[in-house]
């Protein structure tokens, strides 16, 4: 068993779920202090705007899949270790970082995008189902990266 070829698949799960939860926690960071501001204002807009703030977490929660599939993948989960050579790892490493790259930068530019819609909810509630597709269009690559890292993990031979 090479334990390098572990050590990069390791690395692949790790960058995913870290770069995509670090991406997520700064965007709904951002478009938590927007929706303070509004709900400090009107107390009746929580609903929406705590709807608005969670869309960028969902890239982290993408991260932490691509983990998932990854650690089982190599057997970590619910089985033995299997006997990955550093070319493997190092394409598990690779297959890892599209969600990793994509899910840091979209989830912080949904937060900016949710913050903007946040603002359009502080003065126009009615036009929520408009605001939501803002931050909407920025998930979309958060998903495309999503369904590419999951796709080569898993066509990965081990």
């Amino acid at each position: 068993m090479s334990q390098l070829g572990i050590v990069y698949a390791l690395l692949g799960a790790g960058v995913a779920v870290f770069l995509a939860g670090a991406g997520s926690a700064l965007g709904v960071g951002i478009a938590g202090q927007a929706a303070s501001g509004v709900v400090s204002e009107d107390p009746s807009k929580f609903a929406k705007v705590l709807i608005l703030q969670l869309l960028p977490g969902t890239q982290g929660l993408y991260g932490l899949i691509i983990g998932f599939v990854t650690l089982s993948k190599i057997g970590l989960l619910g089985g033995g270790v299997a006997d990955i050579s550093v070319q493997t790892g190092l394409l598990i490493l690779a297959a890892c970082l599209p969600i990793g790259i994509v899910g840091l930068i979209s989830a912080r530019s949904q937060g900016k995008t949710a913050a903007a819609a946040i603002g359009i909810i502080a003065k126009k509630p009615e036009q929520f189902g408009k605001a939501m597709l803002f931050p909407a269009m920025v998930e979309t690559y958060a998903i495309l990266a999503l369904l590419i890292s999951f796709l080569a993990v898993s066509a990965i031979p081990v």
